[in-house]
């Protein structure tokens, strides 16, 4: 099935689905394809953009998914994953017990607030870490 977007002389716009493009113009031509909105039958199709298939494992991405998807990457690439020791890690670093690197893992929220409150510099991220902590 292909979908048109058509335009009546009216100035309407609406969509109609077609087997093809010839039965769109058979369809057309034999005055059964109407404006949805006057019934008008002088309909002509509009620019539309194609639909393109993608991959199953590589859906379409819009900006905000695309630069979700480039922060994980930039934060997995340079920096440690702590899992479930990350409140310990980042107050250990916080009071010079621990050397200072770039981690990053899970807390509940109750936990890294308290860091927050504590001024341990640290900062939710908008995303759930792939690894999981055992």
């Amino acid at each position: 099935m292909i979908r048109y977007a058509l335009r009546c002389d009216q100035g309407h716009d609406f969509d109609g689905w077609f087997r093809s493009s010839d039965a769109f113009e058979t369809t057309r031509a034999a005055g059964h394809v109407a404006c949805t909105h006057c019934g008008s039958a002088k309909v002509e199709k509009t620019l539309m953009a194609p639909s393109v298939a993608v991959r199953p494992s590589e859906p379409a991405l819009g900006p905000a998914e695309a630069a979700l998807r480039a922060l994980r990457q930039q934060v997995e690439a340079n920096s440690d994953y702590v899992g479930l020791k990350f409140v310990d890690e980042a107050r250990a670093m916080h009071e010079g017990r621990a050397p200072s690197r770039a981690i990053h893992g899970e807390a509940k929220i109750e936990d890294a607030r308290k860091l927050i409150e504590d001024g341990v510099p640290v900062a939710p991220l908008p995303f759930i870490p792939r690894q999981k902590a055992n």
